[in-house]
C-alpha cells in the first residue's frame, strides 16, 4: 500500500478546443495517455491516488463525464482537491459530489480522509499572483496593491476551510498529518504565509501542491524540507505525468 500525488491533468474529453488554445508544449502531447500508462506501472488497487485539483476542463459536471470515466479507471483510491478550473465543483457542493461519486472518487473539501494512521487534509488554497510590475532587467519593482487586497481576503476564506479540515481530524483522533493544496503554500513575494504557520501549528509532515505549470513557474514556491515540513510540487508537466510517492 503506497499513497501518491500528481495534479493539474486538466482533462479534455468533452472541451477539446478550449484545452488546445491552452496546453502547448511537448510535454502536454498525448500526456492523458502517457499518464495512464505511468499509473498502470506504478498504481495497484491497494494504493491511493491524490490528484491535487484541475481535473477537467468542464464546465459542469456534464461535459466532465469522460472525464471522470477516465479517472476512475485509474488504479487505486482516488482522493481529488478543488484547483482554479474546477468549473463543475464549488465547495457548498461537496457533500453532493461525495454521495454521488460515493466508492469511486473521493472530494477533499472541508473534510478529510484517512490513509493509515495519518489524515489527509486540504483546501483549494490561494496565493497573489499578481500583476507585477517589472524594470528591464526582469526584477519586480511593484504590483497591484488592490488585487493583492483582494487576494489577502480569499486566502483568508481558503485558511478557514483548512483549518476545518485539520480539525475535523483531530476530532477523530489523528496527530500526523499530510496537507493538500491546489495553490502553491506561498507566493514569489514570499518565505511564509498562513498556510506554512497552520502546517506547522498542526505539525503537518509535508505539504502537496500543484498548480505551478512551466519551467518559468516550478519554482514560484517552497520545495524540499522547510522548518521540518516536506514541501512539494506535483503539477502533472512538473512531474513529466508519473505521479509522485508520498509514503509507502
Amino acid at each position: 500500500m503506497a499513497l501518491y500525488a500528481i495534479g493539474d491533468l486538466h482533462l479534455h474529453f468533452q472541451s477539446e478546443l478550449k484545452a488546445r488554445e491552452q496546453l502547448k508544449g511537448r510535454l502536454w502531447k498525448n500526456h492523458e495517455e502517457k499518464f495512464q500508462k505511468n499509473c498502470a506501472k506504478l498504481l495497484t488497487a491497494e494504493d491511493t491516488l491524490i490528484l491535487a485539483g484541475d481535473h477537467s476542463w468542464g464546465r459542469n459536471l456534464e461535459e466532465c463525464e469522460q472525464d471522470f470515466a477516465y479517472i476512475e479507471a485509474l488504479p487505486g483510491r482516488k482522493i481529488l482537491t478543488r484547483g482554479n478550473h474546477d468549473m463543475f465543483w464549488d465547495a457548498a457542493k461537496t457533500e453532493r459530489l461525495n454521495e454521488r461519486f460515493e466508492g469511486r472518487l473521493s472530494f477533499l473539501q472541508n473534510n478529510y480522509f484517512p490513509y493509515g494512521d495519518w489524515a489527509i487534509v486540504g483546501t483549494k488554497g490561494f496565493t497573489f499572483e499578481g500583476p507585477f510590475y517589472l524594470n528591464r532587467r526582469g526584477q519586480i519593482v511593484g504590483w497591484d496593491e488592490a488585487a493583492e487586497e483582494r487576494a489577502k481576503k480569499l486566502v483568508a476564506r481558503e485558511l478557514e476551510r483548512l483549518r476545518v479540515s485539520f480539525e475535523a481530524a483531530k476530532a477523530d483522533g489523528y496527530d500526523k498529518f499530510i496537507m493538500i493544496l491546489h495553490y502553491p503554500p506561498t507566493s514569489i513575494l514570499e518565505r511564509e504565509s498562513g498556510f506554512t504557520r497552520m502546517a506547522k501549528e498542526y505539525g503537518a509532515s509535508q505539504v502537496i501542491y500543484g498548480h505551478c505549470h512551466g519551467e518559468t513557474r516550478f519554482f514560484d514556491s517552497l520545495q524540499g524540507e522547510v522548518d521540518g515540513i516536506t514541501y512539494r510540487l506535483v503539477s502533472g508537466d512538473f512531474l513529466r505525468w508519473r505521479p509522485e510517492k508520498i509514503l509507502d
